[in-house]
């Protein structure tokens, strides 16, 4: 229950970052929970190999490069789905920066949500 709601969340953020910045464009509901969905994927498969390979430029950057990887990720999921579409490399950086932090807010409620149900039951 706890993932198909983060994942009905997740996809209302990306909405929401559609909304916010006219560089990221998703046609309806239905695509933006594909693209979470993909986005999900390719963070949990595909991110941390990245992340190793260019561990050398994470460290000398102090960690900005992890903001490349991410919209890397970010692009890539919507170049391989049709409704949800973004403008360049800029719009990905700063598209994956607000889904990033909406992710962020939506875990932490999460966790409030279902670590205070869990206590009361």
């Amino acid at each position: 229950m706890k993932i198909i709601v983060r994942w009905l969340l997740l996809a209302s953020a990306l909405l929401l970052v559609a909304y916010l910045y006219p560089g990221v464009t998703v046609t309806s509901f239905a695509s933006a929970m594909i693209a979470a969905f993909v986005i999900g994927v390719l963070n949990t498969l595909l991110r941390p190999l990245l992340v190793l390979l260019t561990l050398p430029v994470t460290l000398l950057t102090l960690g900005l490069f992890l903001f490349v990887i991410n919209a890397l990720m970010f692009w890539a999921a919507a170049q391989v789905l049709d409704g949800f579409a973004v403008a360049g490399f800029t719009a990905a950086l700063i598209g994956s920066l607000i889904y990033s932090v909406c992710g962020i807010v939506i875990d932490a409620a999460m966790e409030r949500l279902f670590s205070s149900a869990s206590s009361a039951a």
